[in-house]
């Protein structure tokens, strides 16, 4: 997204590994019982992924493995969506009873490998009891048939997010918590999976998701009117047309690599679209709302093209199977980095936030964090390589990034938060950002521009499609150089006070 000490006694990434170890034995205690305060003791799937970031968000017992989704999307009806979601996982335990999130949705019926299921919501939690309990190791499918109007996330501490309106449909950017706003999930980035949507919009409208379509979308071409096909009303209220005689339009799209829930998106409107390939032939989709006469469809698109194109020779082989952007008539000020077609809000796109919602592509999306403490992984990384990509278009160096905050001593958001621990209220905040992409140029200082880049080549090649955390980098990085970097780490991620050069 963008908008915005002594040595211990062993090696940091040892001592975070270690940590990390008893965190994980006392989630297996808690979940069989064994501890004090955990969830009632039998087959039943926690109802949290534990992440203190995301209190009640994710839930355990199942991985999924691949969800479809069926969306008629009408917007600005009362009931603005109807959806069918089936959602393939395998069960990690035994299991009378799961959980999935699902926020302020009406559910009319649950199934679990074709027979009827138990189900009640329990604040944003989907209770569902299959007729028959599931064996560990077992893959199951579940089909959830919801409809209602998705409610918009206003976070007093993470602004406004998820499923926002707009003058003509829907922009979708969940960071961190909305996705089960409009479909059900175990909506954690731990658990990522592959997708197919199936969007059905009125006529006039156009959808458009992460991944390929079976069929590139006819969207609006720039300067011209979106002709109206629905028909006129017969019957009824004059200018109100019944739902049964609305025309409509359904499209497809396949994710076939797996992604965070948080990065799944559904724009509808209307939309000036334009498609290509980049010089290493990954297809492009570039759309644009044609209310934006600001934004160029033809720039926008150069740049999508060219900065996925440009990153790959840094950071490795792009990892997913297309690439593009989409800059809607939305009210947010942010954009979000949404797997292999990141969004923008009206603001537009200009060349350096095009830089680092592609640069999420490696770092965010292909490797996920799988707890939201570490997210410095994401956004550290995506702030660096827009610092980059602005030295190569002539704007300020890297160097004079780094050197202009840290010139400023008396930054304490800056100084005072540590970014590999920022905690909830300031994950998004800009020490995660800016302290995150000084950690990475500090980085490249003391270990050297070859191994500094190889060991980014080395991070995203081997968390491909994966999730990582911090402990785990500092591996990767020590293992690359050659050097201990323990201190290193521990005084620019997780000490507070400007860090001596």
């Amino acid at each position: 997204m963008a908008g915005k000490s002594p040595r211990p006694p062993f090696p940091l990434s040892r001592a975070l590994a270690a940590f990390s170890l008893v965190g994980a034995l006392g989630a297996c205690q808690a979940l069989s019982g064994d501890g004090d305060g955990g969830p009632t003791p039998g087959p039943t799937g926690a109802d949290s992924a534990g992440d203190p970031y995301v209190p009640g968000d994710g839930n355990g017992g199942y991985d999924v493995q691949h969800y479809r989704l069926k969306l008629a999307i009408t917007p600005r009806d009362a009931r603005e969506l109807d959806g069918t979601a089936e959602i393939t996982a395998r069960a990690t335990q035994p299991l009378s009873r799961f959980d999935l999130d699902l926020a302020d949705l009406n559910v009319s019926s649950v199934t679990v490998d074709g027979r009827a299921a138990q189900q009640r919501h329990d604040g944003e939690e989907l209770v569902v009891t299959p007729e028959r309990p599931l064996e560990r190791g077992a893959t199951f499918t579940t089909v959830v048939r919801y409809s209602g109007r998705p409610k918009t996330i206003n976070d007093p501490q993470l602004g406004t997010y998820g499923w926002v309106r707009t003058s003509d449909g829907v922009f979708v950017a969940c960071q961190p918590s909305g996705a089960h706003t409009w479909f059900p999930s175990n909506d954690h980035p731990s658990d990522k999976a592959t997708f197919d949507f199936e969007i059905t919009v009125p006529d006039g409208l156009t959808a458009i998701a992460n991944g390929l379509p079976d069929r590139m979308p006819q969207g609006q071409e720039p300067g011209r009117p979106t002709p109206t096909t629905t028909p006129a009303p017969t019957t009824g209220t004059p200018g109100v047309v019944p739902a049964s005689q609305r025309r409509s339009t359904t499209t497809t799209w396949r994710v076939r690599e797996p992604m965070a829930t948080y990065l799944a998106t559904v724009n509808v409107g209307r939309f000036a679209i334009r498609t290509g390939r980049t010089p290493s032939g990954v297809p492009v989709l570039s759309a644009v709302d044609p209310a934006l006469p600001s934004v160029s469809l033809a720039e926008f698109h150069d740049r999508n093209t060219r900065v996925t194109e440009e990153l790959a020779k840094l950071f490795g082989p792009y990892p997913f199977g297309s690439t593009g952007g989409l800059v809607d008539n939305a009210a947010v000020n942010f954009a979000l980095e949404t797997q292999t077609r990141p969004v923008y809000g009206a603001f537009g796109a200009d060349h350096t936030i095009i830089a680092h919602e592609l640069a999420h592509q490696w770092f965010g999306d292909s490797v996920s964090v799988s707890r939201w403490q570490d997210i410095w992984l994401n956004e550290g990384f995506a702030t660096y390589a827009e610092w980059i990509w602005g030295e190569r278009i002539g704007l300020r160096t890297v160097q004079q990034q780094f050197d202009e905050r840290y010139q400023d001593p008396g930054n304490t958001d800056l100084w005072n938060v540590p970014p590999g621990n920022p905690g909830r209220n300031e994950m998004f905040g800009s020490s995660v950002y800016e302290r995150g992409g000084m950690t990475l140029h500090m980085l490249r200082k003391k270990v050297g521009d070859a191994k500094f880049f190889d060991i980014l080549r080395t991070w995203a090649r081997e968390r491909r499609h994966g999730t990582g955390t911090t402990p785990q980098f500092v591996e990767v990085a020590e293992r690359v150089s050659g050097q201990q970097l323990d201190a290193f780490f521990k005084a620019w991620l997780f000490d507070r006070g400007r860090p001596a050069l």
